[in-house]
């Protein structure tokens, strides 16, 4: 469907690019990007006079406290900060940006859909491993690190969309992804739990995943192919068809592209070993089973 144009007063307009222009340009300088993150969030919830009282030694209650340190990233942990096997040191900074991008959902400037769409676009040009040109971003999207996402050009990421980039993940050009979607890069063993195994997980162009659907992770959604909604993608999908229930499985070709599509029988093909992505845990980490579970099958 064609959608319309709709542009912002002049004012309006004036005032969003000189924010943004601002927040862009501290985030791509040496200024500490823990401090611009604090900073920006402290305004962007309209909470100076408070946080300027509380940085001058005046009395604040212990709520107000935690509400005001939160705004800097460092005193604040999320799940992905638990994971064993991260970059450290690349993981230091995507936290930060992933913070400020999930603070800033918070905020009533989040549903202004004009000035909210840019604003995630810029960040993901600091955060994602590349971001293409054109990319519309909608709110409660969520990540576990953001640096191992490439995004193409013209792609729509829709409301609360969960890309897990644990692994890494691929999304090409023009890929539409509904509300709801759930993508994955990292999996774990059916009989102990505790042990993930990260792939690389490719979405190519044009692919449509629409409503409630889920990729597992080092699926390959081919080219111009479609997941329905509320499918499972446990195994490959191939360019043009369309892939439908849980397992998701062909149940047709796009209409048009039949003689460049394989044909549907026998088309969805588990390949995800060959997508496997080894993964390092630094030697004397000091890690903890969350689980606590002594389980051993007993056929083994």
């Amino acid at each position: 469907m064609t959608k319309r144009r709709v542009s912002l007063p002049p004012f309006a307009e004036e005032g969003l690019e000189e924010f943004l222009a601002e927040v862009d340009e501290r985030l791509s300088s040496d200024e500490d990007t823990c401090d611009v993150v604090e900073d920006i969030l402290v305004d962007l919830h309209g909470d100076r006079e408070a946080y300027e009282r509380w940085q001058d030694g005046g009395d604040v209650t212990p709520a107000e406290r935690v509400r005001l340190q939160g705004y800097d990233p460092c005193n604040a942990t999320v799940e992905s900060e638990y994971y064993a096997e991260k970059d450290e040191d690349r993981y230091e900074e995507s936290k930060y940006l992933q913070w400020l991008w999930r603070q800033f959902d918070s905020t009533p400037m989040a549903d202004n859909v004009a000035f909210a769409l840019r604003f995630r676009r810029m960040l993901a040009g600091h955060l994602f491993e590349d971001c293409g040109e054109g990319c519309r971003f909608f709110k409660g999207i969520t990540f576990s690190y953001g640096h191992n996402i490439t995004v193409g050009d013209n792609v729509v990421i829709h409301d609360d969309v969960h890309l897990d980039d644990r692994g890494q993940l691929t999304i090409g050009d023009r890929v539409s992804i509904a509300d709801d979607v759930h993508v994955y890069s990292h999996d774990h063993d059916v009989v102990d739990q505790t042990t993930v195994r990260n792939y690389h997980t490719i979405v190519e162009d044009d692919v449509r995943l629409t409503y409630d659907s889920m990729v597992r992770a080092g699926v390959r959604v081919g080219e111009n192919a479609i997941l329905a909604a509320k499918g499972v993608a446990q195994s490959d999908i191939p360019a043009h068809h369309v892939a439908a229930g849980t397992p998701a499985t062909s149940i047709s070709v796009k209409p048009g592209w039949e003689s460049v599509a394989e044909p549907i029988e026998g088309a969805t093909e588990d390949r995800r070993e060959e997508r496997r992505l080894e993964m390092d845990i630094p030697d004397g980490l000091n890690t903890f089973d969350e689980f606590q579970r002594e389980l051993q099958p007993p056929d083994t």
